[in-house]
């Protein structure tokens, strides 16, 4: 395998050219549907095409993808053609291309292109974070009074663990806290944003991994916390992620496990012969 910092420059260069035909597509029509409320457009597929024949091609390394799937290997390139299709769709900017390469269960690339911001932020291992190719200082934790924290979305798909209910009981506990939450509807955004100290963090509850591998690369790059939605060490197959500054993901990892684990406080009620029959409840 290529020394990573050329596989990274490669990723970068292969993104130029993924960059243009993202933005030519913005607005485009949803044409597949996958399941209810979830679909690619054109441009979705086409961009995963040619970033699978051309990584491939350039660097030997296999690709998985959204659209197209793969069989989990090492090394492997991750890629996400439209982080957000529904924003795209929409002509909302807040949508990107993710691209990450795997080698034995980390991710040691990890590149996240916002192209309608003209943003881009990217890392290899042993690396600063990079935005738009200039070097960026370690994280610092933001004054009270700015400090945003990403919640990409607070509808549930019906194949996910975590209920429309529960995400916004988060999204409730976060106001209550010294962030305040954004929603962006693009989970690579969110956790791109907190590597660059735009936010002080954030909460992905995606299960995928094209989804979260960038973001992770990115936000450890820049010296912030990650962990999957446990607060366990995120590696490729976790759920979820959290990310931020120290103060910003325990914040946020307090209210996660506050919501999916709720404590019923028992209420003092006199049992009757009819009524309690001894199990617990």
């Amino acid at each position: 395998m290529s020394d990573l910092r050329e596989l990274y420059h490669i990723g970068e260069a292969v993104l130029d050219t993924a960059e243009d035909m993202f933005l030519a597509g913005l607005g485009a029509a949803p044409a597949h549907m996958k399941h209810r409320g979830d679909f690619a457009t054109e441009i979705d597929l086409s961009i995963e095409r040619y970033l699978r024949s051309t990584l491939q091609q350039l660097t030997g390394i296999p690709v998985v993808g959204e659209e197209f799937g793969g069989d989990k290997g090492s090394p492997q390139w991750v890629v996400d053609p439209v982080d957000g299709t529904a924003n795209f769709a929409a002509g909302n900017p807040m949508c990107a291309v993710l691209l990450s390469l795997i080698v034995d269960d980390e991710p040691v690339i990890g590149l996240t292109s916002v192209p309608v911001t003209r943003q881009r932020f990217g890392a290899f291992k042993g690396s600063p974070l990079f935005v738009n190719g200039v070097a960026q200082p370690p994280l610092k934790e933001r004054p009270a009074v700015a400090a945003h924290v990403g919640f990409s979305s607070v509808s549930s798909p019906a194949n996910s663990g975590f209920s429309s209910m529960l995400r916004q009981g988060v999204l409730a506990g976060l106001t209550t806290t010294h962030l305040r939450p954004r929603i962006t509807g693009s989970v690579g955004i969110d956790l791109a944003f907190t590597a660059a100290g735009i936010f002080e963090g954030a909460v992905s509850f995606s299960p995928f991994l094209w989804d979260n591998a960038a973001g992770v690369a990115l936000v450890r790059a820049a010296g912030g916390v990650v962990t999957d939605i446990n607060g366990d060490p995120w590696v490729p197959g976790s759920t979820g992620a959290v990310v931020g500054s120290e103060r910003g993901h325990s914040t946020i990892l307090e209210l996660v496990k506050k919501y999916r684990f709720p404590v019923h406080l028992d209420k003092h009620v006199e049992p009757d012969d009819d009524e309690h029959d001894g199990a617990e409840d």
